[in-house]
């Protein structure tokens, strides 16, 4: 599939389009956005002289934590956005893992660039015209899943929405239509297998379903190289990981010939990885926090949005063809995820990594409690029938302490016991 000249661009080319993007953004949202207009003031911000990247750090940073304040201040909307309310046509909210959920409203501009960035994806995963597509998710305030939805139907894909059904219908509708793409989370891409597995019953696997490609966003899991083995075994398909913020917009995509990395999209964004505590630039190759400004979405904007992703970005073209900036291993972890057990700093993508290498582990959880003035961290395991579980929880155990450093107790649940999840898993439980 043809990769645009813009994704192809030197690193010269990409920061001078950047530059001349940001001017027009800064413009189009000084005197717009009260928020912004406030924030560029008291920086002494005059739109026009900044230039990509030298510059960057002179503009003011955004956090969550601000823009919720915001919200709730000006209540419902807050104050960033720049045109006026009967303007917007679209609602999105965050998933509200992390606190109160953010409300952010498009207008019909803001939402097709967000159906470009969303294109960018599927011409990176080799989805075209022909393919036939299943959203296998709730069609709730989630983005992510709205945006890919509505730029499928633009590149002529057939888009089947598949919300609303439990995970026995969404089998059969797979079986029916035969789809060539599933899009889901990757906790869902597994629960799907699993129920499939259950059924079986005479009817065919996963892997002759005809899906030959499972994009998954959400969580960090396509990137996790067990999460993502175990997805490709059972739907005999290849992954491609797909990263966004309801807030930001679908910021970065892996490549069919690149896995395990994640383009960041630079024709649309402004992608920064600085140290979280002193805030400064980190070097490639070594691990930050990710800052991101969306440069189209001049609606509803963020401006050097601190995301809490913790990533390691290399520069090094892609041998794809695209020049944009990677990051290894896609979204290691967040810089909000992270617990202190024992001295050892843990990390829930690390957890997963280990466990989901062990096919013969159906589900897991983690589940971090204060022991007097200690934190404890227990992880609960679902296995397969006819398991060795003590067998198994050795080994487990084994690969987790070399792995973190640590000892984890591994407890063995009956089948069923664990959660399950369409969207967002909650695998990693910390206490109060």
């Amino acid at each position: 599939m043809a990769i645009p000249a813009d994704e192809r661009a030197s690193r010269a080319d990409i920061h001078g389009r950047q530059s001349r993007q940001l001017d027009a953004l800064l413009k189009a949202v000084h005197g717009r956005s009260r928020f912004y207009t406030r924030k560029l003031d008291e920086a002494g911000i005059t739109p026009g002289a900044i230039r990509v990247p030298d510059d960057l750090p002179s503009l003011p940073l955004t956090t969550k934590a601000e823009l919720v304040a915001d919200q709730g201040a000006n209540p419902p909307w807050g104050t960033v956005l720049t045109e006026p309310l009967e303007r917007y046509t679209r609602y999105n909210q965050t998933s509200s893992t992390t606190g109160r959920p953010l409300r952010w409203p498009d207008t019909n501009d803001s939402w097709q660039w967000m159906l470009e960035c969303w294109k960018a994806v599927y011409r990176a995963a080799h989805v075209e015209a022909a393919d036939r597509i299943l959203f296998a998710f709730s069609f709730g305030p989630f983005l992510g899943f709205w945006t890919a939805f509505d730029a499928a139907w633009q590149i002529g894909a057939h888009a089947v929405p598949a919300g609303g059904m439990s995970s026995q219908q969404r089998l059969a509708l797979i079986d029916a239509i035969r789809p060539t793409v599933v899009c889901c989370t990757p906790t869902y891409a597994l629960r799907l297998a699993e129920v499939a597995a259950e059924l079986k019953k005479g009817s065919a696997p996963l892997s002759h379903a005809g899906v030959r490609v499972v994009i998954v966003a959400g969580e960090p899991g396509g990137s996790i190289p067990s999460t993502r083995q175990r997805i490709e075994q059972a739907w005999g398909a290849h992954v491609i990981d797909q990263h966004g913020l309801t807030e930001v917009g679908p910021v970065s995509f892996e490549c069919w010939e690149g896995p395990g990395s994640l383009h960041l999209n630079e024709s649309e964004f402004i992608c920064e990885v600085v140290d979280p505590v002193t805030l400064v630039a980190v070097p490639d190759g070594q691990p930050g926090e990710l800052v991101l400004t969306n440069l189209g979405r001049t609606a509803s904007p963020v401006i050097r949005y601190r995301t809490g992703d913790v990533v390691v970005r290399t520069s090094e073209p892609c041998r794809c063809g695209r020049t944009f900036a990677r990051l290894d291993g896609g979204i290691r972890a967040r810089t909000d995820d992270m617990v202190n057990i024992r001295g050892v700093n843990v990390y829930p993508t690390a957890i997963e990594a280990v466990v989901r290498g062990f096919s013969e582990v159906t589900e897991f959880r983690s589940t971090v409690a204060q022991s007097n003035a200690m934190r404890t961290l227990l992880l609960e395991i679902e296995l397969a029938p006819g398991v060795d579980g003590a067998a198994l929880t050795k080994q487990l155990g084994q690969q987790l302490r070399a792995a973190l450093g640590l000892t984890i107790p591994v407890q063995i649940v009956g089948p069923g016991t664990l959660p399950r999840f369409e969207m967002k898993a909650k695998r990693f439980v910390v206490d109060p």
